[in-house]
């Protein structure tokens, strides 16, 4: 990826539809609540993203989340975003997905993912995968990643999912507490770990443990900046300039409305290149 070619690294992308399986109809329900919560049914294919992107001139990393034991539901295949990613390196980079629960099988996944398909980080979704990061079971996926030095990304926050359904669709909303990745930073250093959205309504908790673990990141998806808690914007602007990341959550929230609002949004001018491009290329490893 030729860095100095795009206007903006969006670390926050999510595939939507496989194209070498079909649709598992299984827990539609979640899309549908998800659907009216979003205000959007947009499900655009892994190719028709590569192509949006590349003509924004944007890079992105792409993920599924792989909620099987939780949700009952297939997930895309982590190998079909890699081999887009392999077959697009000018503007995408994949990341995989796993389920937690499947313990020492989904580590030898991880590894097999990262060695032979190149992937070069991790999706976890605590609310959504039924678990809480600090759980013993998710050691040996996490003991894989920071051997390979990777960046993982957790959802943190509320969660769009479940919302409205009945019971929540049965959605923890607590596992997605910031707190609880403190653990897993403490023992896995070499981990960088992402902290994904404003994390609502535990934002002052995501910043107090960023702003103390030095492997911990933010990255701004999920929200138009419009909606950005102050406190957020204060520290992105000072003491977490080079730790704050641009991510949209596409194809729920678009690049374009993003960085239209990021503008207007009080961050710094010196503070824009870092949050947009700079950030996310020392956290990748991109030249």
């Amino acid at each position: 990826m030729n860095t100095q070619d795009l206007i903006a690294i969006d670390t926050h992308v999510h595939a939507e539809v496989s194209c070498c399986q079909a649709h598992d109809a299984f827990g539609d329900e979640f899309d549908r609540a998800a659907d009216s919560y979003f205000g959007s049914d947009r499900r655009p294919t892994i190719a028709e993203t590569v192509a949006y992107y590349r003509e924004r001139k944007i890079g992105f990393v792409m993920f599924t989340v792989d909620a099987e034991t939780q949700l009952g539901r297939r997930r895309i295949p982590n190998e079909e975003i890699a081999e887009a990613a392999a077959a697009n390196p000018d503007i995408m980079i994949a990341f995989a997905s796993i389920d937690p629960h499947k313990g020492v099988m989904g580590a030898r996944e991880a590894r097999r993912l990262i060695e032979d398909y190149g992937v070069r980080g991790f999706k976890f979704h605590p609310s959504v995968q039924g678990f809480q990061p600090y759980d013993r079971f998710a050691w040996p996926l996490y003991e894989v990643i920071a051997e390979h030095g990777l960046p993982a990304i957790f959802h943190t926050g509320h969660s769009g999912i479940g919302s409205g359904m009945p019971r929540g669709g049965g959605i923890r909303l607590a596992h997605s507490n910031p707190m609880l990745l403190e653990e897993v930073a403490i023992d896995f250093p070499e981990m960088q770990i992402v902290m994904a959205h404003p994390s609502w309504p535990w934002q002052d908790e995501a910043l107090s443990l960023c702003l103390h673990k030095p492997n911990i990141w933010i990255d701004l998806s999920g929200w138009s900046p419009k909606y950005f808690p102050p406190q957020l914007v204060q520290y992105a602007n000072t003491l977490l300039r080079e730790r704050v990341l641009f991510g949209s959550d596409f194809p729920l929230i678009e690049p374009e409305r993003w960085l239209k609002d990021f503008a207007a949004a009080g961050f710094k001018p010196e503070v824009q290149p870092l949050i947009l491009k700079e950030n996310a290329r020392r956290l990748l490893g991109l030249d």
